[in-house]
């Protein structure tokens, strides 16, 4: 059966009514998952299985039955895993419908169905009893409801019912403690994802500065967690001013609480500077001796830097405070993380928390609208000087710079609404746009400016001028160091056989929009370019939107040796002839392929099907070939990328 849904287009900013199969919803969660990711894992893998063998090898070793609650299944591999070390029985719960029944294929795939119960229930709705989900409450917890927070998931709420009703008292668990780790540092880059800073432009009158309002210098900014690949952030873009900090640990053995809390840790900055952000991260030991660790660690605070495990499903955590504070090395003060039951959050303290009432402070909200309605990334964006010495530089060559403060009339107003009373009779003889719009995911997106252009058109005197005057949309073939985990299929996971994960994902991406580009921050992912970046089509914003396709297709030669992951795709914008903003490369690659991506930016990513496989090394000229199209009543680019398996 068919159903419509309903989709704002970034594009053309109308709202679009599409037909769709009724499964669509739950085919592109699967599509844009993190299974494949979470299955690569190999030390998230080994790890988990160690502590469950320890975990069942203790319930053994009292005499009694293993009986395994695994909430949160997945795929099942840690309920087979369960087994296969000596449970006598599992139940393994799953909320998502599609994913209990591949869970239920899959174990009984691998000869496990007469040990493990698949019940897709929300753990919180599952019962114990003769009549029950349960006969009787489990021995041992297995669960992997973590997110990059570690909370964020609900797993507090989830921990604190299943001891109170579905586990037994002082249970085994695995893994069995997590603790919470925080540093922190002074980071003019990472600070300028959260507050604005002045805007200096050079005019005829000398240099001009921009102030931000008061209410967005002074707004905590978003409760919210910038996760990101703490590991691509250059040790040159902070300056630390604390040591490591165990913040806070969760003993998932015993009985778990999600009330709000807040932990304390001492400390004596280590050099003076401006306290402004908190990097956070989490490790989990799978037994009670502490033996069997996985950490999230960056390569700085980690045991073995040479032997981390690449993962996007687990990164790092960024936190902003309030405030930037200025700090004295020396000087103690005192860091205190903060959490409910889904979210955490940091303040510094100046005096011991026991003295301090302020320290149970509510959880930060942006009050000035702008942590709202931009993300980090924008915020970087706009206090990025170079980019705005270009758009200044770009001006100059219109027209000289004058005092404006009552040249300025704010029109509330769609555009196509606009009226001739609106311009009070005049007609517009500079149309200026960033181009940037919150609605955009994709980098063709923000042509909603040509839309914008095309509306506008009759208010535009005769010779009017257009910034940007026109737009290119470029591509790149790739190969990711890491990135492709997340769309190569598993096959075998320790030993347990995943194809049908494998071929449900794949199922997935056949899907319309799912097997469209997919937007990534690439400086957060290494890659080496394969070919020459070439330009795809050009976008004219001197005219209005054409009534006919756009089109493009052709062949690209690779001139380095390398698995051919993905082609990426970004715009760049002209604001003249002369000068050029680019949302992808900033640079030519380097000799060896490396690429230096534009940080505030997301680039999209058309993934190659099938993935080539990550074993295998191609040498020798090969092509790859592209088709793209841009529907102008659609406002949608339609494209395709494929690539050649064998040399030429």
């Amino acid at each position: 059966m068919k159903i419509f849904c309903s989709r704002a287009n970034p594009t053309t900013g109308s709202v679009e009514w599409l037909e769709e199969d009724e499964h669509y919803d739950y085919h592109q969660e699967i599509a844009r998952s993190s299974y494949a990711d979470m299955l690569h894992d190999k030390d998230r893998n080994v790890k988990y299985y160690q502590g469950i063998r320890a975990a069942v090898s203790r319930v053994k070793d009292r005499g009694q039955k293993a009986l395994v609650l695994d909430i949160g299944t997945g795929t099942g591999l840690l309920s087979m895993m369960a087994v296969t070390a000596g449970a006598d029985f599992c139940y393994a719960i799953e909320v998502f419908k599609p994913m209990a029944d591949a869970a239920v294929k899959i174990v009984e795939k691998n000869g496990f169905s007469d040990k493990i119960k698949v019940i897709n229930k929300h753990s919180t709705e599952v019962t114990v009893g003769p009549e029950g989900d349960m006969p009787c409450r489990a021995n041992i917890l297995v669960t992997e409801l973590f997110d990059t927070e570690l909370i964020g998931e609900g797993a507090l709420p989830s921990y604190e019912h299943a001891h109170r009703h579905l586990v037994e008292e002082n249970c085994e668990a695995v893994p069995h403690r997590a603790t919470v780790y925080a540093q922190l540092v002074e980071s003019g880059r990472m600070w300028s994802w959260n507050k604005l800073f002045p805007i200096h432009v050079q005019t005829s009158l000398g240099e001009q500065v921009i102030v931000p309002p008061v209410d967005v210098e002074s707004c905590p900014g978003a409760p919210s967690v910038c996760d990101i690949q703490l590991n691509q952030v250059s040790p040159a873009d902070f300056t630390v001013l604390s040591d490591v900090l165990p913040m806070f640990s969760i003993d998932f053995s015993k009985q778990v609480s999600s009330s709000a809390a807040c932990h304390s840790r001492r400390f004596e900055p280590l050099t003076s500077g401006r306290a402004q952000v908190v990097l956070s991260w989490w490790d989990i030991e799978m037994d009670p001796e502490g033996k069997i660790k996985c950490t999230m660690a960056p390569f700085w605070a980690h045991s073995d830097p040479e032997e981390m495990q690449w993962r996007d499903h687990w990164m790092q955590c960024v936190y902003f405070l309030p405030q930037e504070e200025p700090v004295v090395q020396g000087s103690a003060l005192y860091l205190v993380a903060h959490h409910d039951d889904y979210c955490v959050w940091y303040s510094l303290q100046r005096t011991s928390p026991e003295k301090n009432e302020r320290v149970r402070q509510m959880r930060p909200v942006c009050d000035c609208q702008a942590h709202l309605l931009w993300n980090r990334p924008r915020f970087g964006e706009i206090n990025d000087q170079d980019r705005t010495d270009r758009y200044v530089q770009a001006l100059r060559t219109i027209f000289k710079a004058n005092h404006l403060e009552d040249k300025i009339n704010i029109i509330e107003k769609r555009p196509e609404l606009l009226t001739n009373e609106d311009l009070q009779g005049r007609k517009v003889s500079l149309l200026l746009g960033e181009p940037f719009f919150t609605t955009s995911l994709l980098p063709w997106h923000n042509l909603y400016f040509w839309y914008v252009r095309t509306a506008v058109d009759q208010h535009l005197g005769p010779g009017a001028m257009v910034m940007p005057q026109a737009a290119s949309l470029h591509a790149v073939v790739v190969e990711f160091r890491d990135l492709w985990r997340i769309r190569s299929p598993c096959g075998d996971c320790e030993g347990f056989d995943v194809h049908i994960m494998d071929d449900m994902i794949k199922r997935a991406l056949d899907f319309r929009e799912s097997r469209e580009a997919e937007p990534h921050p690439l400086w957060e992912y290494p890659c080496r370019s394969l070919s020459e970046p070439w330009q795809i089509l050009t976008f004219d914003f001197q005219q209005p939107v054409p009534l006919q396709p756009l089109c493009a297709e052709g062949t690209v030669e690779l001139r380095r040796p390398g698995q051919s992951h993905a082609a990426v795709l970004w715009m760049e914008y002209h604001l003249t002839p002369e000068c050029t903003l680019s949302t992808g490369l900033l640079e030519p690659a380097d000799p060896e392929g490396g690429c230096c991506w534009n940080p505030h930016c997301k680039q999209a990513v058309y993934f190659f099907s099938p993935a080539p496989d990550p074993r295998a090394l191609l040498g020798g000229p090969r092509t790859v070939s592209y088709a793209v199209e841009f529907h102008p009543d659609t406002g949608d680019i339609i494209m395709e990328f494929r690539h050649a398996d064998t040399p030429d």
